[in-house]
């Protein structure tokens, strides 16, 4: 893996944890509701594993739509100069993040509304798709679940196709993937706790600031001094 696409990663995991908040209000009905329907007689093991697997459905279909629109971002790359098409991407791509941060610390408007028209959206999806998690492997369950409409989600996936190639999109939706992972497991069984430190406003001021610090050096600084600085080294 070279250093932009480590970079382009850890952009994604910190984008991911930041909509913790999201997942659990929008994810978390769907997260049990899915965990009763294929193990309602199993023990706490077996319901672990199932949500589990369902999450590598989900992971898997957000690096699938990553790929989709970084392929579309790489389109545009090589339809300008490589110079200024890399300069463009890599800079719609960093005020993109910086957005995302400014908007998880509350310092910017947020998604609502887009969070409005999906939960409406699941919430006339959760009857038809608890019948089809019933029927169908928790990795395939989780597959579906992750083209469920979302706010951030669409957010990621416009950083993801300012990355201009497929491995980076593949690797920001890959990162937002896992990092929203906490999240829904703890909304799964229950994680009362987990739930309150993630609406901390004093956490979630500190995780937007280092999202916005994140694209903020992801465009003023060069990637190979960037990657020196994270201890990434370059092939």
């Amino acid at each position: 893996m070279d250093a932009l696409t480590q970079l382009s990663l850890a952009g994604g995991v910190l984008a991911g944890f930041a909509s913790s908040l999201h997942c659990v209000g929008m994810c978390g009905g769907i997260a049990s509701g899915l965990m009763l329907s294929l193990a309602p007689d199993g023990d706490h093991a077996t319901r672990a594993r199932v949500i589990l697997l369902a999450q590598i459905g989900r992971v898997g279909a957000y690096v699938v739509a990553g790929v989709i629109v970084g392929l579309i971002g790489s389109s545009v790359y090589f339809s300008f100069d490589r110079g200024v098409a890399h300069a463009l991407l890599r800079w719609a791509g960093a005020v993109t993040l910086v957005y995302i941060g400014l908007s998880v610390a509350g310092w910017a408007p947020s998604l609502a509304g887009l969070d409005r028209v999906g939960n409406r959206v699941v919430t006339w999806l959760r009857a038809p798709l608890g019948g089809a998690f019933s029927a169908a492997s928790p990795v395939l369950a989780g597959f579906v679940w992750g083209f469920l409409p979302c706010g951030m989600v669409y957010a990621a996936l416009f950083y993801a196709m300012m990355s201009g190639s497929a491995a980076g999109g593949a690797a920001i939706m890959a990162g937002f993937g896992l990092g929203t992972v906490p999240a829904i497991i703890g909304a799964a069984f229950g994680a009362q706790m987990l739930m309150r430190l993630s609406q901390r406003p004093g956490l979630r001021r500190t995780v937007g600031l280092a999202i916005v610090v994140l694209g903020i050096a992801s465009a003023a600084i060069p990637w190979r001094t960037l990657a020196a600085m994270c201890g990434i080294e370059l092939g």
